[in-house]
């Protein structure tokens, strides 16, 4: 994985943006044109010259590799996540759309409207938070994710980098949102029953 920066090298110099980076001006993974790995191949953040490995490609190509499609309908087993190693917050939010992928929702796109903090996703019937800062995710974070999906008749999950702030998981519990925390091999963490459930029911 040499080229790419560490999480732990933070404000390192020439060490090239990283996860703490993502809460500075222009540093949302997914502003600007071509940098949404939700978003169509234009924009794969892997799709330019010279790219290749797994390492940062968009869920649109890796979600049609092994591993992410959901159980069909005789009740076969899912075969096992393959996840994308997390090293910038742009890897955070294509961890994230990959795992939706794999759970079983389709055509994952940039959200339309944009939260609070972190970047939105979504999906038919659901709605994503991916937060790839240092810090834990608050009780507005969450309050105010469950309020976009309820204007927009959807579910919502929450992904994090950080975790969760205690009011925000017992607000979660109380408002039915499943909690993630994203490791860094890229992996989504159940924090929470209603994620366990997710993550073993699929979409």
């Amino acid at each position: 994985m040499a080229g790419g920066p560490d999480i732990g090298a933070e404000g390192s110099p020439g060490s090239g943006p990283d996860i703490g980076a993502a809460e500075g001006p222009g540093s949302d993974p997914a502003e600007g044109p071509g940098s949404d790995p939700a978003e169509g191949p234009g924009s794969d953040p892997a799709g330019g010259p010279g790219s290749g490995g797994e390492q940062g490609r968009g869920p649109a190509r890796l979600a049609q590799g092994a591993g992410c499609r959901p159980a069909d309908p005789a009740g076969a087993p899912r075969p096992a996540f393959q996840p994308v190693t997390i090293r910038t917050a742009r890897d955070a939010v294509t961890a994230a759309a990959l795992y939706l992928r794999w759970l079983g929702y389709r055509d994952i796109r940039r959200a339309d409207q944009r939260p609070p903090s972190g970047i939105g996703l979504a999906a038919r019937g659901i709605l994503a938070q991916v937060d790839p800062t240092v810090h834990p995710a608050s009780l507005r974070d969450v309050e105010c994710l469950w309020l976009t999906a309820m204007t927009e008749s959807a579910g919502c999950v929450y992904f994090s980098l950080a975790g969760y702030a205690d009011e925000a998981r017992a607000r979660a519990d109380s408002l039915g949102v499943p909690l993630f925390v994203l490791d860094l091999t890229g992996t989504p963490q159940p924090v929470n029953t209603l994620a366990d459930e997710l993550a073993v029911s699929g979409a």
